[in-house]
């Protein structure tokens, strides 16, 4: 952030005046001596009752310390598990990215693939195999992203299951 714009002056000295007016309040975070980022993806599929679209969801942690998260309804009907989750997936993977390029920037980042679990084998089995036909086209653009983070090995995509 050599040059930031006013915006984001603003955005960081809100913050700081914020923490300067709050000094009772306290982020706990504990140390574990490293600050790897791990992250979990999860979706629903066709949660929604009235319209049917599913829902997403993921967190992120670095160091072993919770520090984004969210969970949002899709824009668009997915016709598939594999669909919601691999939407899923997208989103993770722009947010795993944009946290290791704050890491970076910070001269904090480690080397190797960011661990981004999910509990949906054929999502997973597409993020690492893409083969587009009429069934996946219209998630061409969350795979060739996803699948562009794996091959580069900035992230990986162990399975783990729902039930952990």
């Amino acid at each position: 952030m050599d040059k930031p714009r006013s915006i984001y002056w603003e955005a960081a000295l809100r913050i700081l005046k914020y923490i300067k007016a709050s000094p009772a309040k306290e982020l706990l975070s504990k140390r574990h001596g490293h600050v790897k980022i791990e992250a979990y993806s999860d979706a629903d599929y066709a949660g929604s009752k009235d319209d049917r679209k599913s829902t997403s969801g993921y967190c992120t942690y670095v160091g072993g310390n919770l520090v984004t998260w969210r969970s949002k309804k899709q824009t668009t009907v997915a016709r598939s598990s594999v669909e919601a989750e691999y939407r899923a997936m997208g989103h993770t993977t722009s947010e795993v990215l944009w946290l290791k390029n704050i890491l970076t920037e910070l001269g904090l980042m480690y080397g190797g693939p960011i661990p981004m679990h999910c509990d949906n084998q054929a999502a997973i089995h597409l993020a690492s195999h893409p083969i587009f036909h009429e069934r996946t086209k219209h998630i061409e653009v969350d795979c060739h992203f996803v699948c562009e983070a794996i091959m580069s090995q900035k992230i990986c995509t162990p399975f783990t299951p729902s039930s952990k």
